[in-house]
């Protein structure tokens, strides 16, 4: 049975002049950086001959990650009416979501930031699970449940997810170690990189990962 294959997309820079953590918080775009960063991984996967077939496109809800797709849609959409294609549509899904955090709307930075509150000290008690939020291994459950979906709804095909860090990594750290579990300083997922999973569709096992920053020299 031919391999099926997700393309996880991690947003571009976002507009955050505050410096706070917007977590899920609406109102959060891509600023002029980060949508150069778009276009730049958009231009990659829609002059890639391999990349350039996929068949569908989902992002998460929030603003930063529909605005990276569609900038990889309005060049992909492009490649495909050469080809006499119809246009794709971007499908937004909520287990592809930021991952929940306490700390929403706050800086945490040093000085005056919030982690250094006596009051917030407990939600940093363990930064395994993490305990400031939602734990690694609720993220990877949802986006894990998103891909076996996927999976098996997509055979031999390709298609394009476009999510967060903390969800991205917890997954493939999940697929790699078998534990999502991770030290977050050591995470591979640059802004508007692309992480490619290929499975075997009958039995939903990884078969390889693979990885590109397309935008590693976008300022």
């Amino acid at each position: 049975m031919p391999a099926t294959t997700i393309h996880f997309v991690r947003h571009g820079k976002v507009e955050n002049p505050d410096q706070l953590l917007y977590e899920r918080l609406p109102g959060f775009h891509l600023s002029g950086s980060g949508v150069r960063m778009a276009q730049a991984t958009a231009q990659y996967i829609a002059q890639d001959p391999q990349l350039s077939t996929v068949t569908a496109v989902y992002s998460s809800p929030l603003e930063r990650t529909r605005e990276t797709a569609g900038e990889i849609l309005t060049q992909l959409n492009a490649r495909r009416a050469q080809r006499g294609q119809e246009p794709l549509q971007l499908v937004t899904d909520d287990r592809l979501i930021e991952a929940r955090n306490e700390f929403r709307g706050t800086r945490i930075g040093h000085g005056d930031g919030a982690l250094w509150k006596h009051h917030n000290l407990k939600l940093v008690s363990n930064l395994w699970k993490p305990s400031w939020g939602e734990t690694y291994a609720q993220i990877a459950q949802r986006m894990g449940d998103f891909a076996d979906e996927k999976i098996r709804q997509y055979v031999g095909q390709q298609i394009i997810v476009v999510s967060h860090e903390s969800p991205i990594w917890s997954y493939r750290h999940l697929l790699e170690t078998g534990r999502p579990e991770h030290n977050m300083i050591m995470r591979h997922t640059a802004l508007a990189s692309v992480t490619s999973i290929t499975y075997d569709p009958e039995t939903g096992r990884m078969l390889s990962i693979a990885y590109a920053d397309p935008a590693a020299n976008v300022e």
